[in-house]
């Protein structure tokens, strides 16, 4: 009993590996830059007003226009907020 409850677990771990790699991205088109937006190209800079963790991209989107930027959204894993604008 027991060597047939390893067998159908290692066979269901198997279905789950197999179905698991099969869900890749589904429907993915290739799709070539324009010249407009390669020559658009986007810098982006750490705010120097925002204060603290950044949780809310609206709020740093804010404290980034105040800045002179275009925009901000928070970003890594050290949640900054960091400002972007066309170079």
């Amino acid at each position: 009993m027991e060597r047939f409850m390893r067998l159908v677990s290692a066979a269901f771990v198997l279905i789950l590996l197999l179905a698991a790699t099969e869900m890749g991205p589904m429907g993915v088109k290739a799709r070539s830059k324009s010249s407009k937006e390669v020559q658009e190209r986007t810098c982006e800079a750490a705010s120097g007003k925002f204060k603290g963790l950044c949780f809310s991209s609206t709020n740093c989107k804010n404290t980034c226009k105040r800045e002179q930027f275009t925009g901000g959204k928070c970003r890594g894993f050290r949640r900054r907020c960091m400002c972007n604008k066309k170079c």
